[in-house]
């Protein structure tokens, strides 16, 4: 089956769709890359889900204005990508969209461990394209009594589980994640959380400090000029997410606006130019993946990167010193585009949805037991 995933992240920088085909053999599901668009929010888009966010003073009203709107810039993105690669809406079985998260909370209300939203009607999206559409994966997974996240552990397992390696699939977007498939692992083997900020913190701090001419710290040449200073990381490893043991998951909660003002603020303190500053988060980052993977994961053999960190030289030699003896690849080591594998990950969960197939991982999310994902607005 032909399917489109759509996928926007916490990094607010736009959405990435992907084109793939989904197949199932021997009791297996594989997953093919084929083609993908991405299309940048404008600072428009971007302003109205930042007035979102925890810590800003929105409304019900933008609230839903935006769910709707952002339900039509995916529709757009997924008609380019369509367009792009010569086909028609007819010939794509499936629409799968992330949704823009603009809520993520630690502490749920009721029974519930987490509270999520995503926003981005995806009934917009169906009736656009008139392709089935499926979205809001989170809740049922919530309700089920788990975390909501991270929900690309089915994905990390079909594609990188092999018989004799050991391998860590680490993605580094605005949050970092990573998803841990032992040699030879069945689905319930697999254990998957964040481990702390990604790119979020080394973006937002980048931002401000060149106000607003960039936008993040391309190939990490910005934290290269510079030099860690010990005792701010010693301070924000000291996060008590950091250390605390999965599952877990955190969002602009744990690591946005709020935090970064703190950080900026102490930077100001001490005296910490720019560069020294880009240096330390980005050793910040880092040193939270590496502390994670030592703390709580087996034997490495290897670790696939992929999300937009993997493009920081930086940063990506930070995490190599840190965990010498494990070889570092890249997703496009096997076929799949660095910006690729999330949505591309949507895409099998809603072809999961469509097939009732449950495609959750209780081992990473702390959910009771496996169950479907997603909501389906049908196509014609």
């Amino acid at each position: 089956m032909l399917a489109i995933g759509l996928m926007s992240g916490t990094s607010l920088d736009g959405v990435d769709a992907v084109l793939v085909d989904i197949m199932e053999e021997s009791g297996r599901l594989k997953i093919r890359y084929l083609d993908a668009y991405s299309s940048p929010y404008d600072e428009k888009t971007r302003e109205m889900v930042r007035a979102l966010l925890p810590h800003v003073q929105g409304n019900v009203e933008q609230l839903a204005y935006t769910h709707y709107y952002l339900g039509e810039k995916y529709g757009e993105v997924a008609l380019s990508l369509i367009k792009k690669t010569g086909l028609k809406p007819k010939d794509v079985g499936l629409i799968a969209c992330s949704g823009q998260t603009v809520c993520n909370l630690s502490k749920g209300t009721s029974a519930f461990k987490r509270t999520r939203l995503q926003i981005g009607e995806i009934s917009v999206i169906a009736e656009m394209t008139r392709i089935s559409t499926v979205g809001d994966f989170r809740p049922r997974e919530v309700a089920a009594g788990g975390e909501g996240a991270p929900l690309v552990t089915f994905f990390d397992y079909h594609v990188f589980q092999d018989p004799r390696i050991n391998r860590v699939v680490l993605n580094i977007g605005g949050i970092a994640n990573v998803t841990y498939v032992p040699a030879g692992a069945e689905l319930s083997d697999v254990l998957a959380f964040d481990v702390g900020p990604g790119n979020m913190l080394i973006d937002g701090a980048v931002k401000y400090l060149t106000c607003g001419q960039s936008s993040y710290d391309e190939d990490g040449e910005i934290a290269a000029k510079g030099r860690i200073e010990g005792d701010l990381l010693k301070e924000l490893m000291e996060h008590p997410f950091i250390r605390s043991p999965p599952p877990k998951s955190a969002g602009r909660e744990e690591f946005g606006e709020h935090f970064l003002q703190h950080i900026l603020q102490q930077a100001k303190n001490r005296n910490i130019s720019r560069q020294d500053l880009v240096c330390t988060l980005t050793a910040f980052t880092a040193e939270a993946i590496a502390e994670n993977c030592k703390r709580y994961l087996g034997k490495i053999d290897e670790m696939v990167v992929g999300g937009g960190g993997a493009y920081n030289k930086t940063l990506m030699a930070m995490v190599g010193q840190l965990l010498q003896g494990t070889r570092i690849s890249r997703t496009e080591d096997y076929g799949i585009p660095i910006k690729a594998k999330e949505a591309m990950a949507f895409a099998l969960l809603g072809y999961c949805a469509l097939r009732k197939i449950p495609s959750n991982v209780p081992s990473a999310t702390g959910a009771r037991r496996p169950v479907i994902l997603g909501k389906i607005v049908w196509g014609d």
